[in-house]
């Protein structure tokens, strides 16, 4: 086998997202899902599932992993790569549980994972490896021979995720008003996340106090200015530009990161900025977050502004972003078979860690989280 395209000692890739209601009846269901634990009242999941019931009860999220599933499964095809592709998610079905357990029913026992969120944080990270282990306690309990699996380094300051996005920024500024389009200003937006939880992504080394955001934000701020760059040298128009927040939906006692994107467009109004570009930045695709709060939220309070805005597409099933996954792919498991491979990354911060390290993007109540330098199985974890 050609080493370019050898995935072993990988047997299959697992494509691992957030999940998505499918119809109307699945969204309180699936709100449930998403907050068990924390004691939300079903009235109040009805209240907030008004966004999802906008567009019929139905996330795009489910349909646009369906499109990337094919673009991989296409690209690792014609590309001489000859390993199986499955789908499973944390909060709806396909459930990952039972994604893990039809793979280990199939003969896998060594599985490349791939998160659907770019970026370290608790939330877009550790939680993911969280209920990779709860997964695995399931699938021990009933007795089946657990598969070893290993999460994808963050893909935030890959070409493959930050070029398409570049071309989106660049489609959007043409379809501004010419005579706005070279004053406009680039927003970057992400999801809003406790300064908290904030401070605590990453390693501990990136770590920090006082909301200034630790490896989360650093990592979007990486990634924007690359962006931004990026679109300076390809139109010699040097775009003012910001990282700003949007979907937050906790206490409102608790900090979160700001500014939020309607506040932002306000200020920028009144600033006298003539134009905006939103360009989602924290998210692999188009899904409810990025339908609701910019395409109808945002969109609505830029209308009340009088402000021309345009929103830039996220990576989708981008040819070039599936490409980028099978890079990561082999790069990993070159390392695993002792090699040095070459890691792409643009930007200041270089590539990630392969394997999460101790500490790494810590829960408020320490819990089991497989594929990292801490996972030591179901059974060894069990009292932790």
């Amino acid at each position: 086998m050609p080493e370019q395209c050898d995935p072993r000692p990988y047997d299959a890739l697992l494509l691992l997202s957030f999940g998505g209601p499918e119809g109307p009846d699945d969204v309180v269901p699936f709100l449930e899902n998403v907050t068990r634990g924390r004691g939300i009242p079903r009235e109040r999941l009805k209240e907030v599932g008004q966004h999802y019931f906008l567009f019929g009860g139905v996330s795009p999220i489910n349909a646009q992993n369906r499109e990337l599933l094919d673009a991989l499964r296409t690209d690792f095809a014609e590309n001489g790569l000859d390993l199986p592709v499955y789908w499973g998610n944390r909060n709806w079905a396909p459930y990952l549980t039972d994604t893990l357990r039809t793979m280990v029913h199939d003969g896998h026992r060594r599985i490349a994972v791939l998160a659907t969120s770019a970026y370290a944080s608790y939330s877009g990270c550790r939680q993911y490896r969280e209920n990779l282990a709860d997964a695995l306690a399931a699938l021990q309990a009933e007795g089946l021979e657990l598969p070893q699996v290993d999460k994808l380094r963050h893909y935030f300051n890959h070409p493959g995720f930050l070029r398409p996005m570049t071309d989106g920024v660049l489609a959007s500024l043409a379809e501004l008003p010419e005579e706005v389009r070279d004053g406009a200003h680039l927003a970057f937006t992400t999801h809003s996340i406790p300064t908290a939880a904030a401070d605590t992504s990453g390693t501990p080394a990136d770590h920090t106090r006082g909301g200034e955001g630790g490896a989360y934000v650093a990592q979007h701020l990486d990634a924007a200015r690359v962006i931004a760059d990026a679109v300076r040298a390809e139109t010699g128009v040097d775009h003012p530009w910001r990282l700003v927040y949007q979907s937050r939906s906790g206490a409102p006692h608790i900090p979160w990161l700001e500014p939020d994107i309607c506040d932002h467009l306000e200020e920028a109004h009144a600033a006298g900025v003539p134009a905006v570009v939103m360009a989602p930045i924290g998210f692999v695709s188009d899904h409810m977050e990025v339908k609701y709060d910019l395409d109808t939220e945002a969109t609505a309070k830029a209308a009340e502004l009088g402000l021309p805005v345009a929103r830039s597409a996220t990576v989708g099933a981008d040819p070039r972003f599936a490409a980028a996954v099978r890079d990561l792919l082999l790069e990993r498991a070159a390392a695993e078979r002792g090699g040095t491979p070459e890691r792409c990354a643009l930007g200041a911060l270089g590539a990630g860690h392969d394997l999460c390290p101790v500490g790494c993007c810590p829960a408020r109540t320490p819990r089991p989280a497989a594929a990292g330098a801490d996972w030591r199985g179901p059974v060894a974890e069990a009292s932790v």
